[in-house]
């Protein structure tokens, strides 16, 4: 069997690891030279290492620092504390990682020949029950197409036209660095998402001593600072509580990535024929939950579980469609309550939801975060007997 995946960031990589070790013939076409990397970090939950084994990527990633901490509002005051008890099961395991090293031990699992460097998608058509794939080179065809090109999908594009990606309102800041001496007398006190006046920071541990921090807030789209985005940082966040003020000064413009937040209204299906959208492409999301990366790799592992166990192609594509359309669906709902929640701006009604979060109990949070992080890949597709497709 054959596979056409278009795009060779996480999720495209990951299928395509998934896939080849299944048996399949698989090209992967990315329209960057050489399968580049621009990002920042990304964080790695238990649900996305349980994707990463079933493709076969077994990576730690770096050490697994842990994520514990809780929220506070941007004069330091706790709203949430998640750094004791049942909490820290769940997020003593993750693992805040460069995108770069993620990428390159998926690659590691992706044959050379099976890489086409610098093919742009064009267009994507079906022909029977087999998919044709239009790119900078000419075309391929296959019996299985996987469109994980990102929020600006070609191949999402071609088959599911007027699905375009809406401006979210807010822009991320995006930057790691080696942590700053004030972070290292705080300890592990000061790992937390802060709430402010219509913007969020977040700070989180790294392996090797670094720091990962990210703000988010109301920007126009399109919209740049003329004095750069580090100055643009000093400005919103310079008077938030310490150690954000420390870390900020501690950083540099070249350590900034700046990018506007799109996200995708729900789509009625994933699949068209013999083709599939995946990650961004199918479900592009707001940031606030921390889930955009994982739910791609749940979405790989998901569908080289389902050509593996399911009677045939078709079968398979219909439950993988089933599986992962509510799911991820339901976690970029959540993943914008989130994000409207913590960019008001009226401070009576950041006062109020700020008494309103303290007053519940924390096994309240810990059972929310019980839900994403209890995926496993053979959920929905656990009842049936294993079946190998032709090579």
């Amino acid at each position: 069997m054959e596979a056409v995946i278009a795009g060779g960031g996480i999720g495209g990589l990951a299928v395509a690891a998934g896939l080849h070790k299944r048996g399949w013939e698989v090209t992967v076409l990315e329209q960057t030279a050489g399968f580049s990397v621009v990002g920042s970090a990304i964080s790695l939950w238990p649900n996305a290492f349980r994707a990463l084994d079933a493709v076969g990527v077994h990576a730690e990633l770096g050490e697994r620092v842990g994520v514990a901490g809780g929220l506070r509002d941007y004069r330091g005051r706790w709203i949430l504390r998640m750094d004791s008890g049942d909490a820290t099961r769940h997020t003593a395991k993750a693992v805040i990682a460069h995108r770069h090293d993620l990428r390159t031990a998926l690659l590691a699992h992706v044959p050379e020949a099976s890489r086409m460097a610098g093919a742009r998608v064009r267009g994507v058509r079906v022909d029977g029950d087999r998919a044709v794939v239009e790119h900078d080179g000419g075309e391929l065809t296959a019996d299985l197409v996987i469109g994980a090109d990102g929020v600006r999908s070609a191949v999402r594009a071609a088959l599911w036209p007027g699905a375009e990606p809406r401006y979210a309102g807010h822009v991320a800041w995006r930057l790691i660095l080696p942590r700053p001496k004030a972070l290292v007398d705080a300890g592990a006190t000061i790992w937390a998402e802060t709430w402010g006046p219509n913007a969020v920071f977040g700070m989180f541990p790294m392996s090797d001593n670094r720091v990962y921090c990210y703000g988010t807030g109301a920007v126009p789209p399109g919209q740049r600072s003329a004095d750069g985005e580090l100055a643009e940082l000093r400005r919103r966040f310079g008077d938030w509580c310490e150690p954000i003020r420390s870390v900020l000064a501690s950083a540099t413009e070249d350590q900034v990535l700046r990018h506007d937040i799109y996200a995708l209204p729900p789509l009625t299906s994933y699949v068209r024929g013999p083709v599939a959208l995946l990650g961004d492409a199918a479900h592009a999301m707001v940031p606030y939950l921390g889930q955009g990366g994982c739910q791609a790799l749940e979405d790989a592992a998901t569908l080289c579980v389902a050509v593996e166990t399911q009677p045939d192609l078709a079968t398979a594509l219909r439950r993988y469609d089933e599986l992962r359309r509510p799911r991820t669906q339901a976690m970029a709902r959540k993943s914008r309550m989130s994000g409207a929640a913590g960019h008001l701006s009226w401070a009576p009604v950041r006062v109020v939801r700020n008494a309103l979060l303290r007053a519940v109990p924390t096994s309240v949070f810990v059972k929310s975060l019980a839900q994403p992080f209890s995926w496993h890949p053979e959920d929905g597709l656990r009842d049936v007997t294993p079946i190998r497709p032709a090579v």
